[in-house]
């Protein structure tokens, strides 16, 4: 995230962006707090720049990010998953690093703070349509491009 800046400044910038998506992340706590629970365990994760929360018990697998909040279901993010587009057999993609792909999710919170759950969902949901689904891929595999139409 923002390979020109010094540290201080990208320190800064996740500071600014972390106090705009407090809302979203207070979701997240909540949720991963209601995973705790039943059995879910939080750490935070300087790498995703999040607070994770593993063998998080509800859903179809993988992860789901709200703010600065990773929900996983799994026990750590370096698993490998396919991209959207390849799971839609639109393309043949390599694995990436589901992890990678969550930090994505978390830089584009940052930037839209409370707007990006509704964004999000008017741009199509949990789907390869939706634009934030593909950056956040090519941000995974590539390392850079983690915001549409922008990498």
């Amino acid at each position: 995230m923002n390979e020109g800046l010094p540290e201080w400044g990208k320190r800064l910038l996740q500071a600014v962006g972390g106090v705009w998506t407090l809302p979203n992340t207070l979701i997240g706590i909540l949720a991963g707090l209601a995973g705790c629970l039943a059995g879910a365990q939080a750490y935070w994760s300087r790498r995703e720049c999040a607070l994770v929360f593993r063998h998080w018990p509800w859903g179809p697998g993988g992860a789901i990010t709200l703010g600065m909040v990773i929900l996983h279901t799994g026990a750590d993010l370096d698993g490998l998953c396919m991209t959207y587009e390849h799971r839609a057999g639109r393309c043949q993609h390599p694995r990436v690093r589901l992890g990678d792909h969550e930090r994505a999710h978390v830089y584009q919170y940052m930037v839209l703070g409370p707007l990006f759950l509704p964004v999000y969902l008017l741009s199509g949901g949990v789907s390869v349509r939706n634009p934030f689904e593909r950056a956040a891929d090519r941000y995974a595999m590539q390392g850079r491009g983690w915001f549409p139409g922008v990498g």
